[in-house]
């Protein structure tokens, strides 16, 4: 408005400020912030292959590669890409009994949780992911697909697991046949491991494992078509590496899981 009162009536930029009660140094200012461009286009890149972050998540993922920016500015240009998750609609809060015997973790290995999540090849053919996580510091040691399980496949599993990272004091479980069969109860007295287990229709006693498979099945499950069984185990194992040694995790401090495992920083462990 103050060039074209300047064209149009061939007056000074001082005379057509007075006139419009505009501010000079505002008609004058030029914006020092610094070309956006690389920014944006870094979150977005991170955002495409990693699809169920939020800003708080991909703004620790850019301090990681050296940007320097803000949170407030990692928002502002996450906001302003559209790439914000939508909100879950929320549900009727119940007030509910927690279990009174349970201890929280205090170190590695003190509680696993334990669960089964269910998929299938692009065939069509059903498998099913044993799924554990230490719920201390989020890591996850295992995630073993299969056609079908049994007790003695799990016992199986475990014992491979654990002669890597260790045996853990106690694993929290559901009333799954598999768990509750006689190869897990000999096989925990032997190693001297505790199994709790939840209580019938009550999910929540073992929210650990409930929440890492929602996460699983979003970032991991819903993004692949799996070929064969070899092809799930190889884009879950790739997936498992970078949830324990990539992915922040608020709950810890926006720290990845295998540093709370071990102060050398060593990878995980092989399948």
């Amino acid at each position: 408005m103050v060039k074209g009162m300047c064209r149009d009536w061939a007056i000074s930029i001082r005379q057509a400020c007075r006139a419009l009660n505009f501010d000079r140094s505002t008609y004058h200012y030029t914006s020092r912030r610094a070309d956006q461009a690389g920014l944006e286009r870094r979150i977005r890149e991170i955002c495409e292959t990693r699809v169920r972050y939020g800003y708080r998540r991909v703004h620790v993922l850019l301090e990681r590669e050296g940007w320097g920016t803000n949170i407030k500015r990692t928002y502002r240009i996450y906001r302003g890409l559209g790439l914000q998750l939508r909100n879950k609609t929320p549900k009727r809060r119940v007030k509910a009994k927690l279990r009174e015997d349970r201890q929280k973790a205090v170190e590695p290995n003190d509680v696993w949780a334990m669960d089964f999540v269910h998929d299938q090849l692009a065939t069509g053919k059903k498998l099913r992911v044993l799924t554990v996580v230490d719920t201390f510091s989020r890591y996850v040691p295992v995630l073993d697909p299969r056609h079908s399980y049994r007790g003695e496949d799990v016992v199986e599993t475990l014992e491979r697991v654990c002669r890597q990272v260790g045996y853990p004091k106690t694993i929290r479980v559901d009333q799954g046949t598999e768990f509750v069969s006689r190869d897990l109860d000999l096989w925990a007295y032997a190693k001297g491991v505790t199994l709790d287990f939840s209580r019938p229709g009550k999910p929540t006693d073992n929210a650990f494992i409930e929440a890492f498979n929602g996460r699983f099945r979003a970032e991991c499950l819903n993004q692949h078509w799996f070929l064969t069984l070899a092809d799930a185990r190889e884009k879950m194992e790739d997936w498992r590496r970078d949830y324990n040694e990539v992915r922040p995790h608020g709950a810890i401090g926006n720290k990845v899981p295998i540093s709370l495992m071990n102060s050398g920083g060593a990878t995980s462990p092989p399948p």
